[in-house]
């Protein structure tokens, strides 16, 4: 399986043993929902766009869950269009809950979120949605998107267990950078405090891998008689002000931004200063014309653990899924397991977590998901796994 294929996915939900209880989180209903032999089977909102701009990938969603819910003992499946928008899900979700709704999987985006999670809270209906934006995880409301701080997290372990903690990082002046400094700031409590530097062009990311490096200070020091100037090349790296350095650059701005800066990046990579290059997951895509980053670390699925999904979605349909449709199968394999509980909110926050298409997921109170990420080191000619995926929950990095 190609890596690329797992950017962007979000979940990891298949494998559930029994369920241990926890109490329930503020503001949503605890406790199993008493269900009869007698009764009609319980209904799963599926909410998907699949009118509208997304609408391919809605088809292949619905056909993931569909994967998922291949069994005689299934809930039944209420798919409900959203058509991509605010109003459309909160439309789709009002007649999903009318219809009696047991659970609710999706909706796809962040404002699709926001509309569908009054709603469902109020009826005391769980959802599983599909956006990455933890800023919608609250209560009963779980975010699967595999998001940077999930990331920045499991790699923060992983130098950790190589005995570094003076981190620095060059990140943009986005909402992603945003998201990558909130998740390590919270990976860094214990560790002195990083030194964060952002960026908002190509030629401003040169200029903050030099001030970061604090090149100028540095050269002024070995020689002050020399003018400070950020675009001389940096002293050599073994002097560096961290041993570990957490880039947000991705796609053109990576490209662009090597050969510009004097401060050669490779200069920092393991084997000639001890500084490990850490990335975002969006790596994956880019990883085999990565080679100037030899030995940069990333975290991302084993793209091996959705071999089974893959196959499964294939034999049934003919082609394979496209990106983001294990999202759809994990929520759904789950929303299967935890309906033999009436839904309970203890079957979803089992302290172990589940195991699925994209490894370990373990699903908190407050709606955010703990994930066991594996951690890839880039080569010369892509990128290999460095460190395993965990599959503990107590596991370092989740």
């Amino acid at each position: 399986m190609d890596r690329r294929s797992w950017v962007g996915l979000t979940v990891a939900a298949i494998a559930l043993t029994g369920c241990v209880a926890q109490p329930g989180p503020p503001g949503y209903a605890a406790g199993p929902r008493p269900v009869s032999s007698t009764e009609p089977a319980a209904k799963i909102a599926l909410l998907l766009p699949l009118t509208g701009s997304n609408a391919e990938l809605g088809r292949s969603m619905l056909r993931a869950a569909q994967v998922a819910l291949d069994a005689p003992d299934s809930p039944t499946l209420d798919v409900r269009d959203t058509a991509g928008t605010p109003a459309g899900a909160a439309a789709a979700v009002r007649a999903a809950l009318a219809a009696g709704a047991a659970m609710v999987i999706g909706p796809l985006t962040t404002g699709e979120t926001q509309a569908v999670a009054p709603l469902t809270r109020a009826a005391n209906v769980p959802v599983l949605a599909f956006t990455s934006d933890v800023a919608q995880a609250q209560p009963g409301v779980w975010t699967l998107g595999i998001t940077p701080a999930q990331q920045v997290r499991r790699l923060v372990g992983a130098v950790q267990e190589e005995g570094r903690g003076r981190i620095a990082a060059v990140l943009p002046q986005n909402p992603f950078g945003d998201a990558l400094a909130a998740g390590l700031q919270d990976a860094t409590g214990g560790l002195a405090a990083p030194r964060v530097v952002r960026y908002g062009a190509t030629a401003a990311l040169s200029r903050s891998l030099a001030e970061v490096a604090e090149v100028a200070t540095r050269q002024a020091a070995v020689d002050p008689a020399i003018i400070p100037d950020p675009a001389t090349p940096a002293m050599p790296p073994a002097v560096l002000p961290f041993d570990t350095l957490l880039l947000g650059a991705t796609g053109a701005s990576l490209a662009q931004a090597l050969p510009l800066t004097k401060y050669d990046i490779t200069a920092a990579a393991p084997s000639a200063a001890g500084v490990r290059v850490l990335g975002p997951g969006l790596w994956a895509r880019e990883a085999s014309r990565l080679g100037a980053l030899t030995g940069a670390w990333y975290a991302a699925p084993d793209p091996a653990a959705r071999s089974a999904f893959t196959k499964a979605y294939t034999a049934k349909f003919g082609s394979g899924p496209r990106e983001l449709s294990s999202l759809a199968f994990d929520a759904a394999s789950i929303a299967r397991l935890v309906a033999q509980q009436g839904f309970a909110p203890d079957s979803l926050m089992r302290p172990e977590g589940f195991t699925g298409a994209d490894g370990l997921m373990v699903l908190g109170a407050n709606g955010q998901v703990r994930r066991g990420l594996a951690v890839f080191e880039i080569d010369r000619v892509g990128s290999r796994i460095v460190r395993p995926a965990p599959t503990s929950a107590s596991a370092p990095g989740t």
